[in-house]
């Protein structure tokens, strides 16, 4: 098992280093840069733009080097810390995301929180439970929930709340809370308002991991296994969780890997319509304006969840399965 922790971890490297040059390509890919899609908006407006201050500042940049050099500068930026400087806010990139990663987080956090804790004992119930009533209502539930898009989902309870109740439920936060420094208050706030978001980003994914937990426990429950340990006289809940269940939740652990960068990047239409202070609509902002070392930070952390949450998928499938450890054995 420590040989497979450590190979694990040894892949992670170079996956990291690959995924961070594709990820500089990509952005580098349109023509021109941030300053010189600046200078064309202030064109197309009219207005004047001070080429050679444009010049200077690309020149300071490194913008007019290879842009393997521009890679190589930016890359070891990240290794000591530092992600760049934001052109569009004018701060470095570490102030510009510090709030919004931390409420990111949080939001990112207790979605995955919600969407277990739910999908978890519904799908357990629909698959023990298959063709009772119980089932068909919450399939219909669940059928609705994969429907839905989100961002419609988040404007039907906005409309809702302010109607109805007369209240906002966009943002994470009271409005007095605004650039302010962080306080018991503040996090108070934010746990208020948190529930909304969390319900809104989490319905699809909620919906869909009932649908494949129903499955895949209802395809274990029909082996013959399970059969003989009826027949033998164990108990239901015994023969449940001895077996069934450990196997069934092969697909649902996963998911884990998928599961976060999901949520933030999928979140990005819910962000915009509730208003919420998050990563997402910063980063489509830093796409649009080629705010190159912003997106470029915010892509390669996605990545970094992502590559992080299949190593932890892949430890507790390995944990809980015991065919995946001993598979390597097998090999040789």
């Amino acid at each position: 098992m420590l040989g497979y922790f450590v190979r694990r971890l040894l892949i992670m490297i170079p996956t990291l280093m690959a995924i961070s040059i594709v990820i500089f390509t990509i952005i580098n890919l349109p023509q021109g840069n941030y300053f010189s899609t600046y200078v064309a908006e202030l064109q197309s407006s009219g207005e004047r733009a001070d080429l050679k201050k444009m010049e200077f500042l690309e020149h300071e940049y490194g913008f007019d080097r290879p842009l393997w050099q521009q890679y190589l500068t930016w890359a070891g930026g990240l290794l000591r810390g530092d992600m760049g400087y934001s052109f569009r806010y004018n701060l470095p990139v570490n102030k510009v995301v510090g709030d919004r990663l931390f409420l990111t987080f949080v939001v990112s956090f207790a979605t995955i929180l919600f969407t277990y804790i739910v999908a978890f004992p519904i799908g357990i119930y629909s698959a023990t439970h298959q063709y009772s009533i119980g089932d068909y209502l919450l399939t219909f539930i669940g059928f609705l929930g994969l429907a839905t898009p989100s961002f419609l989902l988040a404007l039907v309870l906005l409309y809702f709340a302010n109607v109805e109740f007369g209240i906002s439920i966009g943002g994470l936060m009271d409005p007095r809370f605004f650039g302010h420094s962080w306080s018991w208050a503040k996090f108070a706030s934010v746990l208020d308002h948190l529930w909304i978001p969390v319900i809104v980003i989490g319905s699809a994914g909620t919906a869909g991991m009932i649908r494949r937990l129903r499955a895949n426990l209802l395809d274990e429950l029909q082996k013959q296994y399970v059969v003989t340990a009826r027949a033998k006289g164990l108990s239901p809940l015994k023969v449940l969780f001895k077996y069934p269940l450990r196997m069934a939740l092969n697909p649902f652990i996963s998911d884990i890997g998928s599961l976060l960068p999901q949520i933030i990047s999928g979140a990005v239409i819910v962000s915009v319509v509730m208003s919420l202070p998050t990563t997402g609509p910063m980063l489509l902002s830093a796409l649009r304006s080629q705010d190159m070392y912003l997106a470029g930070s915010f892509l390669l952390f996605m990545a970094f969840m992502t590559v992080v949450g299949v190593f932890i998928s892949d430890l507790a499938l390995a944990l809980l399965d015991p065919r995946i450890r001993l598979q390597k054995g097998a090999e040789r």
